[in-house]
């Protein structure tokens, strides 16, 4: 690609006027818009690099961007379910831990279940609250970054392959969910 997916960012900002938004440079496999500091973050593969891949990231965060610069509806998604979905993770996770510390100290068979029953629940209400998001992510990648791609950013013979990274960005979540599921499913096994 003749530009890196930094100089592109830079350049959808500056063309969709997001005011106050910044590109900045992130840790390795960190790629993410922070509403709160207005901020796309590219990792240094995506920062520098200059192709298909560094390209279809950058424009689908910038696609973050546009939805809370715009203050689209889909935008508070992310507001009300992430948040809510790490912290029911954490509870679910530490009842997990507690579990069967719990049992030897009430010695309860009828307890270590009810705790077991209670984290299962906590894990599948973090699951869901990932794939909540999920409309918000399906919009940065195809509702924005690939018409935006279309537009001649992107040689045509380049938009299959394209598509494949911005589906990639879409389901980040729902893979975060399936790992949770099978984080789950190993914690049932072990209870039962």
């Amino acid at each position: 690609m003749p530009g890196s997916g930094a100089e592109l960012a830079e350049h959808l900002i500056e063309r969709f006027q997001l005011e106050g938004v910044k590109v900045i440079e992130a840790g390795k496999d960190q790629n993410y818009y922070s509403p709160s500091e207005r901020v796309v973050a590219l990792s240094p593969d995506v920062y520098h690099g200059k192709s298909v891949t560094a390209v279809a990231v950058a424009a689908h965060e910038v696609g973050h961007a546009m939805q809370f610069c715009r203050e689209e509806p889909i935008s508070k998604l992310r507001d009300k379910y992430l948040g809510r979905a790490g912290q029911i993770q954490k509870i679910g996770g530490t009842i997990l831990i507690a579990a069967p510390i719990l049992t030897l100290l009430i010695k309860s068979l009828v307890v270590f279940l009810w705790i077991g029953v209670i984290a299962v629940i906590t894990m599948l209400a973090s699951v869901l609250m990932y794939v909540a998001i999920l409309p918000e992510e399906y919009d940065a990648s195809f509702n924005k970054a690939l018409p935006i791609l279309r537009e001649g950013y992107l040689p045509a013979h380049l938009m299959g392959k394209a598509h494949s990274v911005l589906k990639a960005c879409a389901f980040t979540y729902v893979a975060g969910a399936l790992l949770d599921i099978l984080r789950l499913w190993r914690w049932v096994r072990f209870i039962r």
